[in-house]
């Protein structure tokens, strides 16, 4: 189903959840080596609980596609930044726990800080970057997910699957970007070109760590990072439009600010977020 977005209730099993997104926007489709993950880790002290992507959601995630696949190489990726080590967070949020768990079991499935991978000259050319030197692992991605957390967000008015992908930059002092950061994100999403992309809604905040969270219950779940967020943002009771980055991204090709949204209706699953 060419750029739809599920959007699916949880009832207290992510798996079962997930499955059904999946499914209702035609599976996964063209699963190839290496798989790469990008969850939203944007912090190592998450004071709501609901900052990060919970590593329950990823488990879930790999076990799907290691069910098409158990072959499949998986790397889940983050950069540090401003407000983290990302080798620190992903042992405190269970993430290098998780890579154990999967090794063991004869799985290749394993975690990789692009602050610290060999990064190569690319040929993009974007609004803001000209042949910028990113991570190799990037480059040789087959098949990518964008995995995120509903939040608003004071310099981008809410942050989703599209923001999530910030967090590939592998300078530290990512804060550098702000000023450019909607071109920023545009030209990352052109570059990289998300197979999937999920956000975890099942509890939003307001606010990239919060402090005030909301329940909203579901997943959503779409092929296109523009189409995706545009959900979120209903959801939320916002306009699309209100995110500059949003409307900047629907130029290329990632997606639409009115999308076919299929599973349960928006109507019902609005819950009201105050603006950031």
């Amino acid at each position: 189903m060419l750029d739809s977005v599920a959007l699916v209730k949880c009832e207290n099993n992510i798996e079962k959840a997930l499955e059904k997104g999946i499914g209702l926007i035609n599976g996964f489709n063209s699963l190839k080596s290496p798989v790469i993950i990008k969850p939203n880790i944007c912090t190592q002290v998450d004071k709501t609980g609901f900052a990060v992507n919970d590593v329950l959601v990823v488990k879930a995630l790999i076990k799907l596609i290691l069910e098409e696949n158990k072959k499949l190489s998986i790397k889940i990726v983050e950069s540090d930044s401003m407000s983290k080590f990302a080798d620190e967070a992903f042992d405190k949020f269970g993430y290098k726990d998780l890579e154990e768990r999967m090794q063991e079991s004869g799985f290749d499935v394993s975690l990789i800080n692009l602050s610290h991978s060999t990064t190569v000259e690319t040929d993009f050319e974007g609004s803001y970057f000209k042949k910028p030197k990113l991570p190799k692992i990037l480059i040789s991605s087959k098949f990518f997910i964008s995995l995120a957390v509903a939040k608003t967000h004071y310099l981008t008015f809410f942050t989703g699957t599209l923001k999530n992908l910030f967090g590939l930059l592998p300078r530290k002092d990512q804060s550098f970007y702000h000023p450019n950061i909607n071109d920023v994100i545009v030209d990352l999403n052109r570059f990289i070109q998300p197979n999937l992309c999920i956000v975890d809604a099942r509890v939003g905040l307001e606010g990239w760590e919060g402090p005030k969270s909301r329940s909203l219950n579901r997943f959503i779940i779409g092929t296109k990072p523009v189409s995706t967020d545009a959900t979120m943002a209903r959801i939320m009771g916002f306009e699309p439009e209100r995110a500059n980055h949003l409307v900047e991204a629907a130029n290329y090709d990632l997606g639409s600010l009115t999308p076919k949204v299929v599973g349960e209706e928006i109507e019902t699953s609005i819950i009201q977020f105050n603006p950031p």
